[in-house]
């Protein structure tokens, strides 16, 4: 049986892109811009393989990663992004990806890739499985621990993302259906957490984590947070 592929990418192009390309081989069952958009699209198309960007609009890729493995345990999750650290690579085998590709990969290596996951096996970028094996080699020049990524929780992840992309506490709130103090209190812990002292520092981490990529509107967000 061809196996169903859900495609979630803010990027229109990129999206358009790989259903060219992966509908050769496979059936590309639904695309999604947005990590709220792919949890509703996969609950309608019940995809065998989800190809995932991590910096996504609102809830990023992790996070929806944890929510459908969770929902649905036998999809297979390829995180396909531009982030080679080994502390995305670590936090995404952690919420469960069957395999982790970079965006410079070349058809034949999105090709292996879907193939191995949809047989069971997991798959890594060389450059990232480089990284990973080195952190093994050389432990002491890589502590994962001490990531701003690791010191925060999925739910403080959550928070600074959508207020670096510009949302207030209320809008935040509703976007995650909690009380404005509670995102007021999750917002106080992750600053403290981080050594943050205004919105704009946090903006230029959550740029930094790879919670945001937005170039065009990087500068405007910064102006907006300092004033």
């Amino acid at each position: 049986m061809t196996a169903r592929i859900l495609i979630v990418d803010e990027n229109n192009l990129l999206r358009q892109g790989l259903r060219s390309l992966l509908s050769e081989h496979f059936v590309v069952v639904g695309e999604a811009c947005d990590g709220k958009s792919a949890i509703s699209e996969a609950l309608v198309v019940q995809p065998d393989v989800v190809l995932m960007d991590i910096a996504l609009p609102g809830m990023n890729g992790m996070e929806v990663t944890s929510h459908l493995k969770r929902r649905f345990p036998s999809v297979r999750v390829i995180m396909l992004t531009s982030l080679k650290s080994q502390d995305y690579l670590r936090e995404a085998l952690r919420v469960g990806v069957d395999g982790y590709l970079l965006k410079n990969a070349s058809y034949e290596e999105l090709l292996t890739a879907v193939r191995s996951v949809i047989h069971g096996k997991k798959y890594l970028s060389p450059d990232v499985s480089a990284h990973l094996v080195d952190g093994f080699l050389h432990p002491g020049q890589v502590n994962a621990d001490n990531s701003p990524l690791t010191r925060l929780t999925a739910r403080e992840r959550s928070i600074l993302q959508l207020i670096a992309e510009g949302r207030t506490n209320r809008k935040t709130a509703e976007f995650l259906s909690v009380s404005p103090k509670t995102v007021e209190k999750h917002r106080a812990r992750l600053m403290h957490k981080l050594g943050l002292r205004n919105a704009a520092e946090l903006i230029l981490v959550a740029l930094e984590l790879g919670l945001i990529q937005r170039p065009g509107s990087v500068s405007r967000l910064v102006d907006d947070a300092i004033v």
